[in-house]
């Protein structure tokens, strides 16, 4: 999904407190806060990393989820021949709160979470009838998320603004125009859907 430097600045809420980060900052320096811990799966030993960004609403990214990284998940990951690296990368207000409920759920439901919004984006992201809040709420409680956590989520500023941040860091960092974005072991970067050929084939590129 393509996306301009201004659509994320106003789609980011940039009117949130410009500290709100400190306390999560502090709080991984103290005591592990999980939801600001990596999300990655793979061998940690692996000699080639691989880090995906993308965002929950991307269609793009959507089509990667279901056609590609089944494969990449069984042939690359499960071999330990790649240590995949999740990035969030939100390009619009909704799939900001949806990374933030993602992040939210213990890290080891993180992926099939994030897969499952990916497969399913006509049920909440673009539902016609009802509201894509709502319908992500609906999903998030199928995980395991009560009620009252959700809504503690998506009014956490703190939580919002590290995603954000993150984002802008690698954004002025790697230059994104447009998600899903790849790197493989720091040397290829893409940022395009891919087969699964063409995926292999930077792993193997990138060795």
């Amino acid at each position: 999904m393509a996306f301009s430097r201004r659509s994320l600045l106003v789609t980011a809420g940039t009117a949130l407190v410009a500290g709100a980060t400190g306390g999560l900052a502090r709080a991984q320096g103290t005591t592990t806060d999980t939801r600001i811990t990596p999300r990655e799966l793979g061998d940690p030993k692996a000699k080639i990393v691989v880090e995906e960004w993308f965002s929950l609403t991307c269609i793009h990214c959507a089509h990667f989820a279901e056609n590609t990284f089944p494969l990449v998940k069984k042939n690359l990951i499960d071999t330990g021949k790649i240590r995949y690296v999740f990035h969030d990368f939100p390009t619009d207000q909704l799939a900001t709160v949806a990374a933030m409920v993602a992040r939210t759920l213990p890290p080891e439901r993180y992926e099939a979470f994030a897969i499952s919004l990916l497969s399913s984006l006509d049920r909440w992201a673009y539902v016609q009838d009802g509201s894509p809040l709502e319908a992500l709420k609906k999903m998030a409680a199928f995980a395991g998320m009560p009620g009252e956590t959700f809504d503690k989520t998506v009014a956490d500023q703190q939580l919002m603004q590290f995603i954000l941040t993150q984002q802008t860091e690698a954004q002025d960092k790697y230059h994104f125009d447009s998600t899903p974005t790849f790197r493989f072991n720091n040397k290829i970067q893409v940022s395009n859907d891919m087969d699964y050929e063409t995926f292999a084939k930077n792993v193997t590129d990138a060795s």
